[in-house]
């Protein structure tokens, strides 16, 4: 017997996190997040700018982890080297990810005087497991997890090729386009809607959803909240209504969201908790391999000889997608939470401390990428870098994004498309989602 048809909730889908936050800042300039400490690094401008290097390369030349008393996150320690990163990130019961400390962002969890002047009854939080410690975040990440796996890939390869083939083959010729709408946005949110089994007719709702959820500077402005909330809440019931359409199936999908309905770890989900395990999948997927794939292409047109070794010896590509990565690091930093006094590279941070981990500092370390600022596709330690993380909040999806990007190399390759920036280009203004906005370029053969 045929399930009968949920109705799909109405979603809103605009304006875009973007042009709210431009016109609140345009109205409000008063509000501009001030950054008075030099190694501030929160600050968003020197990302939209592309100014952030010599300042993470001063501090890592002064050691790999540095208090810094004041920002308008209040204070924390950046840590901006390699190992140390590393070594926090191999310490999960003292640095801790849990949403109920802070989570995994710089933002601070609202005062109760933040709350009471808010008008906003109870806290509005998003567990997801990601933002989860030892043992919830075990069992709600092996859920998903079969979904990533190596043979998860070989099913999932045909028809990414196949579709990132015919968007390769439909760019106009002779014209100046975006890069980031057409080829990177399209591609990822193409896939995210095959993962989930979503509506392929509203797949533009993924990055709208995504970009109204990972933008921090944009959750710090107060007066946006009820916008904000009002969109994650729609999210919310559309993705409900497919959840009420996965439990009537004979047969368990093997789609994410079926997957979590037959997870124990997962199918007693509070609504918060449905919302922040779907707004961490869909940053996890959107974000970083959209910028990814826009990265490779700005560093390839600024590096003629990389170029060219990538067009004559497309043996390299499996190497450039790791060196891609480790430029473009599209998410910069993730947070911890110190749960004990203890002491890092001769460091004490403690209990309750916020340690920043800045991803794209350490994957420009001196220490260990040597001429790190240097695009070499054949550089023969790429795969060290930690834009995916280290331990066991690794991103769960590192395999899937790979993929993505060793496809749309070799299909570039395939048609000996070479891809020229021609226009403007435009940076994420935000410290934790790392990439590009707009990145205009035009499409010749080699």
């Amino acid at each position: 017997m045929a399930t009968a048809a949920v109705t799909r909730p109405e979603v809103r889908s605009e304006p875009t996190a973007y042009d709210a936050l431009k016109k609140h800042f345009e109205d409000h300039p008063e509000q501009r997040l001030q950054h008075p400490h030099k190694w501030d690094v929160s600050r968003s401008d020197i990302y939209a700018e592309n100014t952030w290097h010599p300042i993470f390369r001063e501090m890592r030349e002064a050691g790999p982890l540095h208090y810094i008393p004041e920002s308008p996150f209040g204070p924390y320690w950046a840590v901006v080297g390699h190992k140390a990163i590393q070594h926090i990130e191999a310490l999960p019961d003292v640095f801790s990810s849990s949403w109920e400390h802070g989570g995994i962002t710089i933002l601070n969890r609202l005062t109760e005087e933040e709350l009471a002047a808010s008008g906003i009854e109870g806290r509005r939080e998003l567990p997801m497991f990601i933002a989860m410690d030892r043992p919830q975040h075990t069992g709600q990440r092996r859920t998903v997890a079969p979904k990533f796996t190596p043979s998860g890939m070989s099913e999932m390869e045909p028809e990414i090729r196949q579709r990132t083939g015919e968007l390769l083959d439909s760019l106009p010729r002779g014209e100046v386009f975006d890069w980031v709408d057409k080829v990177s946005i399209e591609l990822t949110t193409g896939m995210l809607a095959i993962l989930f089994g979503f509506p392929w007719e509203d797949r533009r709702l993924l990055t709208f959803w995504s970009d109204w959820s990972g933008d921090t500077e944009l959750a710090s402005v107060r007066e946006l909240d009820e916008m904000r909330w009002g969109f994650l809440r729609e999210m919310g019931a559309y993705f409900q209504s497919l959840w009420v359409e996965r439990t009537h199936d004979k047969e368990p999908g093997d789609d994410l969201i079926s997957m979590m309905i037959h997870s124990p770890a997962m199918n007693q989900m509070s609504p918060e908790e449905f919302m922040g395990n779907l707004v961490l999948l869909i940053v996890g997927g959107n974000d970083t391999t959209r910028n990814s794939m826009s990265g490779f292409v700005y560093q390839l047109d600024k590096n003629p000889d990389q170029r060219k070794l990538f067009e004559q010896n497309p043996d390299v590509i499996p190497n450039a997608v790791q060196e891609m990565l480790r430029m473009q690091t599209p998410l910069a930093h993730m947070r911890r939470t110190c749960t004990e006094d203890t002491e890092v590279f001769g460091q004490t941070i403690k209990k309750g401390d916020k340690v920043v981990l800045w991803y794209l500092s350490a994957n420009r370390d001196e220490e260990v990428f040597e001429n790190p600022d240097k695009l070499d596709l054949t550089r023969e330690n790429a795969r060290r870098h930690i834009a995916f993380g280290y331990g066991i909040h690794r991103c769960v999806g590192a395999r899937l994004a790979e993929l993505q990007l060793r496809i749309l190399l070799e299909e570039l390759h395939k048609r000996r498309i070479r891809v020229h920036v021609a226009g403007d280009i435009e940076r994420v203004r935000a410290n934790f989602v790392h990439g590009f906005r707009k990145l205009e370029v035009e499409v010749t053969e080699f």
